[in-house]
């Protein structure tokens, strides 16, 4: 923590979808190691963790498909550094709008990097999702073929192609990576559809927690794993641009649907069921096999279990009316201090021989 916070003190960082989930536990972090943040996205839905835990920097309100105010943005702010989050994030949101989804997740990816060609950023991380790739039920690598099968998972397949693209024919003096990360949990996540932010709105209610499908399996971790990841690595390649690629935020393992939402009801102290409206195609189980990124020391630190327990207690906070920038902070300080994954089951392994 204290190297990666001592990188990005004074650094000048430009996050589109600061507004959103992934997006505002990145800037909370970037706030924490005291870089200069400028955020670039629409009006946040509500509730929000933006709303809920606020904002240190620089806000600027747009849409990705602006190409000429996104520009604007960036060539006033002058980063060194740039996240790109903003996105239609929603599989069902894909069925449903699926030009839309088309034109904010790859229009708005060109945008971004386009901004970026006129612009001094050394470093820029392309986020994408663990649904880019085209086959399911296998432990899926960084050069397996990308064709996402629905709209939303193939639009950002396609965003993925093109930041390699840029990478490597228009942006030779900026390090760019693509980073694939597995279905993401935390406090301050309100999106229909996910399984944990509907067992939130099922507990409030008093009602059982209804899973559609509790045998599917999903790369399921905590958001930390997943924003800490994009800081490392960009950090890394701000130095080493050799290291820019293609990456997945994978956890050691994956977790049912089932399983997980017993997680859920055994922290909240509430019962869960079958039941809920299928997607029109849901795959039966997405792994992300995650070694090469964890090669150069990024490794997750939270079980899926300490996943689960630090969004409940995030939740039940929220509901007691406490301060939820001090919770947020709590707990990336509690994550950091947590050792990695890898770290404590070797050490267990030792322990028994």
């Amino acid at each position: 923590m204290t190297d990666l916070f001592s990188f990005y003190r004074g650094k000048r960082v430009f996050v589109t979808g600061h507004t959103g989930f992934k997006g505002g536990w990145l800037c909370r972090l970037l706030a924490l190691a005291g870089a200069e943040v400028c955020g670039y996205a629409q009006d946040p839905a509500e509730p929000s963790f933006f709303r809920l835990c606020g904002f240190t920097g620089e806000d600027v309100r747009g849409d990705v498909r602006d190409h000429p105010r996104l520009s604007e943005a960036v060539r006033q702010f002058r980063p060194q550094l740039a996240f790109h989050l903003a996105a239609q994030p929603l599989v069902a949101e894909g069925f449903r709008f699926p030009r839309e989804t088309f034109e904010v997740n790859v229009m708005g990816t060109v945008n971004f990097l386009e901004a970026l060609r006129a612009s001094p950023v050394r470093s820029a991380v392309v986020v994408t999702t663990d649904k880019v790739y085209a086959e399911e039920g296998k432990a899926c690598r960084e050069g397996d073929p990308l064709d996402g099968f629905d709209p939303y998972a193939n639009s950002k397949s396609c965003a993925d192609l093109i930041s390699g693209c840029y990478a490597r024919c228009l942006l030779q003096g900026t390090a760019v990576s693509r980073m694939r990360a597995g279905n993401s949990l935390g406090g301050g996540d309100y999106a229909a559809g996910r399984i944990l932010p509907d067992c939130v709105r099922a507990a409030e209610r008093g009602e059982p927690v209804r899973v559609r499908d509790p045998r599917s399996v999903r790369p399921y971790q905590h958001v930390l794993e997943a924003v800490s990841a994009y800081l490392q690595l960009a950090a890394m390649q701000y130095e080493d641009p050799r290291l820019a690629g293609s990456y997945n935020v994978a956890p050691l393992c994956g977790t049912s649907t089932g399983e997980l939402a017993g997680l859920f009801c055994a922290a909240w102290g509430c019962s869960w069921r079958q039941g809920g409206e299928p997607l029109p195609h849901e795959a039966a189980a997405l792994y992300l096999e995650g070694s090469k990124l964890r090669g150069l020391g990024v490794l997750p630190r939270w079980s899926v279990r300490q996943a689960v327990e630090k969004t409940v207690e995030w939740e039940k906070a929220r509901l007691a009316g406490r301060d939820l920038r001090a919770v947020t902070d709590a707990q990336i300080e509690e994550y950091f201090s947590s050792p990695p994954q890898g770290c404590a089951i070797n050490a267990a392994r030792r322990d028994t021989e």
